[in-house]
C-alpha cells in the first residue's frame, strides 16, 4: 500500500472476537490505515445475552483499541452512545467510510455465519475496492474446512482428533503418541472425594472496572439477563489473559484431567475447579490456540512428576481436537444448522433457566453458576443443563438461544454444535454417535448434588423421585426406534424390557406427571 499523503484512507473492521495482537495486519504501521472497533446495538441484540458477557466484549474490544493505538496505529473505538442511530453493521459502515473519506475496505472473515454472509453483501454491494482476509487464528484453515468435513455427513472428533495431532506434531514420538495411546479420558472420570476438595486451588479473578459499560448498557435499554459484577472477573487484554494461562498451567493442570468431569457445591469460592476458563480469551482470539497448548505442554516438560500425560492430554485434545472439530461441523453444515431439530423437541424451557429456581439441585447449582458468572464447565452444560433439555424435550431452539446468551465464551460457531448437535442430538447424529442423555446416577456419581437434593436419586417413582430418572427412560423409549440399533445404548434396552410391566408402566407414568410441570420441578 502506498503511503503518499495523497493516497485515501484504507478502513479496517475488527470485530468483538477477532482481537488478535499478533494478525498480519498490524505488522506494520501506516498513517493511511483506519482501524474501527465498535460497540454496536446489533451484536448486544440478536439474542438476549448475559450482561457479563457483554461487558467482557466491550472491555476487551477497548482494551484492544487503546493497545493498537499506543502501538502506533490510527483506530476509531465506537461506543454504543456513539453509534445508536445505527440499527446494523452496513449502515454504521457507511457513516464511517463517508466521514472519514474511506478508499477502500477490508474486514478479517466472521466467525459467524450471519455476520459472514452480512459483510460479503455489503462488500459486493459497495463502491470501493474491498478484501475479505482470514482471522490467522485456527489451527485448521478456513479453505480446508470442506476438505475435511461435509455437509449432512457424520464425522467423529477421535479421527479428526489424530489427524490435527499428526499435522501440528503434538504429543508425537516418531510418528506414533506420546505414551503409545492416544486418548487418555478413561483416566480422567473421577469425582472429587473430601481430600482433593480441600485442595482445591481458588480460581484467579480479575477486577476490571465495568462501571461505565453497564452504565451505557442501561443507558441504551439493553436487555440482559444474569448477574452484572461492576468488577469484571474475565481476562480482558492480552496480558490478563496470559496470566490466566499461566496460573492454569503452574496450579490447574496438574489436576485437570483426573477431575475435568467432576462437580461439586461444597467450594463455592472454588466454583471453576480445575478448569482453566480461558475459552472467552481464545475464543476472542486474544490468545492462539498454538501457543495455549504449548505452554501447557512446557509445563510438563518442565515438571513431568507433577503433571502426568493424561492431564495434558485431555487438556490438548479440547482445543486441537473439540474445538476446532466443532467449527469444522458448523461451516459445513451452515446454513440450516441452526434449524434443525431431528427429534421435534418442542417443550418451552422452563422459567427456572433464567433465575435458578428449582427443587433439582444439580439445575440449581448449575443455571445458578451459569447466571452468576456466565460460565458452566463442559460437563455442567452437557450432562446436566443439557441433559434436562434433552430427556423433557425442550424446543432446541429455545435451548440454542439460552446457551448462546449466557456463557461468556458463546459464539455461535461454537455453540451451536455443542448444543444442537452434541447436547440436543437435533442434529441427528451429525457430530456425536449417541445422545447424550442420562439419568440422575451419572450426576450422582460425578458431583455430590444428589446428597442435599429435595428429590431421591435412587427412586424412579414416587412425588419426591429424582426427576431425571423417569425423564430418561421416557426419552429413550420415545426415540426407541431411532436409539436401539445403536451398539452404544442397545443394552439399555435390554435391561429396560427385563423389567416387569407394572414397574415400567410405574416410570412412565411419572415421567408424564413431571413433564405435565415442568416448570414446578
Amino acid at each position: 500500500m502506498e503511503n503518499s499523503e495523497h493516497c485515501s484512507s484504507t478502513l479496517r473492521l475488527i470485530l468483538g472476537d477477532q482481537l488478535n495482537a499478533s494478525h498480519s495486519w498490524f505488522r506494520e504501521k501506516n498513517s493511511h490505515c483506519i482501524y474501527l472497533i465498535a460497540e454496536l446495538k446489533q451484536e448486544t441484540g440478536y439474542v438476549r445475552h448475559h450482561v457479563q458477557k457483554v461487558c467482557a466484549f466491550f472491555l476487551a474490544m477497548q482494551a484492544f483499541a487503546a493497545a493498537l493505538e499506543k502501538a502506533g496505529h490510527r483506530v476509531i473505538y465506537l461506543t454504543l452512545d456513539d453509534t445508536a442511530d445505527c440499527t446494523s453493521l452496513p449502515q454504521l459502515l457507511d457513516r464511517v467510510i463517508a466521514e472519514q473519506a474511506i478508499g477502500s475496505f477490508e474486514f478479517q472473515r466472521p466467525d459467524e455465519y450471519r455476520l459472514l454472509e452480512q459483510l460479503r453483501h455489503y462488500a459486493a454491494d459497495l463502491d470501493l475496492p474491498s478484501r475479505e482476509v482470514d482471522t490467522e487464528h485456527f489451527l485448521l484453515p478456513f479453505d480446508e474446512l470442506a476438505k475435511e468435513f461435509k455437509a449432512d455427513t457424520a464425522h467423529r472428533m477421535e479421527a479428526f482428533y489424530r489427524r490435527m495431532r499428526k499435522r501440528h506434531d503434538i504429543l508425537l514420538e516418531n510418528g506414533e503418541p506420546v505414551g503409545g495411546q492416544w486418548n487418555f479420558d478413561k483416566e480422567n472420570r473421577e469425582s472429587l472425594k473430601p481430600e482433593a476438595l480441600e485442595q482445591l486451588p481458588e480460581p484467579l479473578l480479575f477486577a476490571n472496572d465495568a462501571s461505565q459499560v453497564l452504565e451505557r448498557l442501561e443507558r441504551h435499554q439493553v436487555k440482559t439477563f444474569g448477574s452484572a459484577q461492576p468488577q469484571l472477573i474475565w481476562p480482558v487484554s492480552r496480558s490478563q489473559a496470559l496470566d490466566l494461562l499461566s496460573y492454569f498451567c503452574e496450579h490447574l493442570l496438574p489436576n485437570f484431567g483426573r477431575f475435568q468431569d467432576a462437580m461439586t457445591r461444597q467450594k463455592q469460592q472454588r466454583w471453576s475447579l480445575y478448569h482453566s476458563r480461558l475459552s472467552f480469551a481464545l475464543n476472542a482470539k486474544m490468545l492462539h490456540p498454538l501457543q495455549v497448548i504449548r505452554q501447557a505442554i512446557a509445563a510438563r516438560e518442565a515438571n513431568p512428576q507433577r503433571i502426568n500425560l493424561a492431564q495434558l492430554e485431555g487438556f490438548v485434545r479440547q482445543i486441537l481436537g473439540w474445538r476446532e472439530f466443532v467449527r469444522g461441523i458448523y461451516w459445513a453444515n451452515m446454513p440450516g444448522y441452526e434449524s434443525r431439530n431431528a427429534l421435534t423437541a418442542d417443550r418451552k424451557l422452563p422459567a427456572y433457566f433464567w433465575n435458578g429456581d428449582t427443587q433439582m439441585r444439580c439445575m440449581q447449582e448449575s443455571l445458578g453458576q451459569s447466571l452468576e458468572y456466565a460460565y458452566a464447565h463442559h460437563i455442567q452444560r452437557l450432562m446436566v443443563i443439557g441433559n434436562f433439555c434433552l430427556i423433557a424435550g425442550i424446543d432446541p431452539d429455545a435451548v440454542d438461544n439460552w446457551y448462546l446468551g449466557v456463557y461468556v465464551d458463546a459464539i455461535q460457531w461454537v455453540e451451536l454444535p455443542n448444543t444442537r448437535g452434541m447436547s440436543q442430538f437435533a442434529d441427528g447424529g451429525l457430530l456425536a454417535s449417541k445422545a447424550y442423555a442420562g439419568s440422575g446416577q451419572y450426576i450422582s456419581r460425578m458431583s455430590d448434588y444428589c446428597k442435599e437434593c429435595h428429590y431421591r436419586v435412587s427412586q424412579k417413582t414416587g412425588p419426591r423421585s429424582c426427576p431425571f430418572n423417569s425423564l430418561y427412560w421416557d426419552f429413550m423409549l420415545r426415540h426407541r426406534e431411532r436409539f436401539e440399533l445403536n451398539p452404544r445404548v442397545a443394552m439399555l434396552y435390554r435391561n429396560w424390557d427385563r423389567q416387569s410391566e407394572e414397574s415400567r408402566a410405574a416410570i412412565l407414568d411419572q415421567a408424564k406427571k413431571y413433564l405435565s410441570r415442568l416448570e414446578s420441578l
